[in-house]
């Protein structure tokens, strides 16, 4: 197998996970996306990054979509040969809204884009993902699009279902980061058999309504939590109490992933909207997007640039 391209650009969605019940299985993507831009060269790896983690993250070998497309690379059983990389990141960082699940994709894709489409499955891209991230809940929404449901066997398995026409989404952001790595480490190791049993009876549900097969009138129902939002308050104490704000406004709101921004269902009032930007929080209505990762690969510079690729 030889490069088939030396240049490849992709597209990646940000994501929301869990949705309230769902810990570490439900998920969606929604529309605010990175864009990446790979060459391969001869000679040392560049990043460039925008936007975003601009002068925060690695700029080398150490930037977790190269450690992604060297992943990629090796998985395929390529030499691994030099990036030139441009990172756009509008997805913000350490925000519970799929950055790291994002990057992940991304490198995984632009090396399947270098090799050939034909190379790798989008399921392998989902394996090799969720193996980076750890779990599949916002892997699978960045590759596929939609909404997912997905589980963990002996490999990573997801159900994709288009969004609902007839249900919107909000993202409020504050201007802290939580890390996931801080926000699990909130959890406890074990929980009561009725907060469980509480959460699959809302997981169900939530499946249902996001699969267009239950009203929305129940979502209120279907998006409450008890094994991990209020966990992590002391994480995220304006977090948690936006959420139970607006919750009790009648809006469907979530932590969104490990926060700590929030996800909201439905829609916002603009006295509301006016009032989170004057509290600092960035207000964003991306929706629930269709789209998954898109990507498109070209062999501009005739020959490969690595001999004998």
């Amino acid at each position: 197998m030889r490069l088939t391209n030396d240049f490849v650009r992709v597209k990646v969605p940000a994501t929301s996970a869990n949705l309230g019940p769902g810990f570490d299985h439900a998920g969606l993507a929604l529309g605010i996306f990175d864009e990446v831009e790979l060459r391969a060269v001869v000679g040392e790896t560049f990043v460039q990054v925008m936007g975003h983690g601009a002068g925060k993250v690695p700029e080398g070998e150490d930037n977790l979509i190269v450690r992604s497309v060297r992943k990629g690379l090796e998985y395929l059983d390529m030499p691994q040969v030099g990036l030139r990389m441009v990172a756009r990141n509008r997805i913000p960082h350490g925000a519970g809204i799929g950055s790291s699940a994002a990057a992940a994709v991304a490198g995984l894709m632009l090396a399947r884009g270098l090799v050939g489409e034909e190379s790798m499955s989008l399921d392998e891209v989902f394996q090799l993902a969720t193996q980076i991230e750890g779990h599949p809940d916002n892997a699978a929404p960045a590759i596929f699009g939609g909404v997912t449901f997905s589980w963990m066997g002996k490999e990573a398995k997801t159900v994709v279902r288009p969004p609902r026409e007839d249900l919107d989404a909000w993202v409020l952001t504050p201007k802290f980061e939580v890390s996931t790595k801080q926000a699990r480490a909130a959890l406890p190791k074990q929980v009561p058999l009725e907060d469980a049993t509480f959460n699959l009876s809302r997981a169900s549900l939530l499946a249902l309504i996001l699969s267009g097969q239950a009203p929305l009138e129940h979502l209120m129902d279907a998006t409450e939590d008890r094994l991990h939002q209020a966990q992590r308050a002391k994480a995220m104490p304006s977090t948690y109490d936006l959420v139970q704000y607006l919750r009790g406004e009648g809006l469907p709101a979530v932590v969104s992933g490990a926060g700590p921004s929030v996800l909201v269902f439905g829609t916002l009032d603009p006295q509301l909207v006016d009032e989170a930007k004057a509290a600092g929080w960035t207000v964003k209505n991306p929706g629930i997007t269709a789209a998954g990762t898109s990507m498109a690969a070209s062999r501009e510079g005739g020959e490969s640039p690595i001999a004998g690729l």
